[in-house]
């Protein structure tokens, strides 16, 4: 296990000029500006539709809205770069307008997407290949100066879930973090957030083995991001449906904040932010 390196960690993203505290640990809201998104639920057809889940989302305590036009999930049909655009800019601009307070995150792993996004008012990038499919990814954050949310995964969504094959699944997670950190601050860029990319090209053992050594991610003093919602590991594992897999990612909600997750990633708000405040009940205690 990774020494804790507490005193050292950032705790802190400059969101264009406003700074926001990660020593609580706080939730995104996925907001999917897509058709065919793995839980139909979180599927989003209009702007209307966002604006209404956006309203909801800020109102149980979301800290982000994670704004996506491309679904990745395993499988997932491929969509041209215009319209991921036009699916996603014209959300941003709309939540800028009527919600000015939220701070927006574009779900994307193409430079032209976020750089459009950013442009429209969005302050940080999600990127799930963490600049694998893209080679102008890493040059476009630091131009834009905005944090980045880089994630792990092998392949594409078409084809991640063929077979995924690992020695020892976290020493490789945090071997392809090494490079890409030290990449990413030579080009200048301050605020960097690491997603293990749970779900993304792991089988389930995979998935379990990292959640239960993610304590060794700490080691490069960064924020770590989780995305467990509903995702097939959880649901997988207890035999039922994304509808019911709410009680599960709890669970794994939990297990990840106690060792150490800033960002809970989810479609469920509300349930993430008591989990965050019950936890830190138990730790001020």
């Amino acid at each position: 296990m990774a020494k804790d390196t507490f005193l050292n960690r950032k705790h802190t993203l400059n969101l264009q000029g406003q700074l926001l505290d990660l020593t609580s640990p706080c939730v995104m809201g996925i907001l999917n500006i897509t058709p065919d998104s793995f839980y139909g639920e979180s599927r989003n057809f209009n702007i209307d539709d966002a604006l209404l889940r956006t309203e909801k989302y800020l109102q149980e305590g979301a800290s982000f809205i994670d704004i996506g036009g491309y679904s990745s999930r395993p499988g997932a049909k491929d969509v041209s770069t215009q319209e991921e655009v036009d699916r996603v800019v014209p959300v941003v601009e709309a939540i800028c307008k009527q919600f000015p307070q939220a701070f927006l995150s574009i779900d994307t792993f193409r430079a032209e997407v976020a750089k459009k996004s950013i442009e429209a008012g969005a302050h940080i990038i999600n990127d799930i290949s963490a600049g694998e499919l893209d080679p102008d990814m890493f040059d476009t954050v630091a131009t834009l100066n905005v944090p980045y949310i880089l994630m792990h995964m092998k392949g594409t969504p078409q084809n991640m879930q063929l077979s995924p094959s690992y020695q020892h699944v976290t020493l490789e997670v945090v071997d392809y973090f090494v490079d890409k950190v030290e990449k990413l601050k030579k080009l200048g860029v301050k605020d960097l957030i690491l997603d293990p990319g749970f779900g993304f090209a792991k089988s389930p053992q995979h998935n379990y083995q990292l959640l239960r050594e993610m304590e060794d991610l700490h080691l490069f003093g960064l924020p770590l991001l989780v995305g467990f919602s509903r995702k097939s590991m959880v649901y997988k594992a207890l035999d039922t449906t994304p509808a019911e897999a709410l009680n599960g990612t709890t669970v794994l909600h939990t297990l990840s904040l106690l060792k150490g997750a800033k960002i809970l990633r989810a479609h469920d708000v509300r349930e993430a932010r008591e989990c965050i405040i019950l936890i830190e009940k138990m730790q001020q205690a």
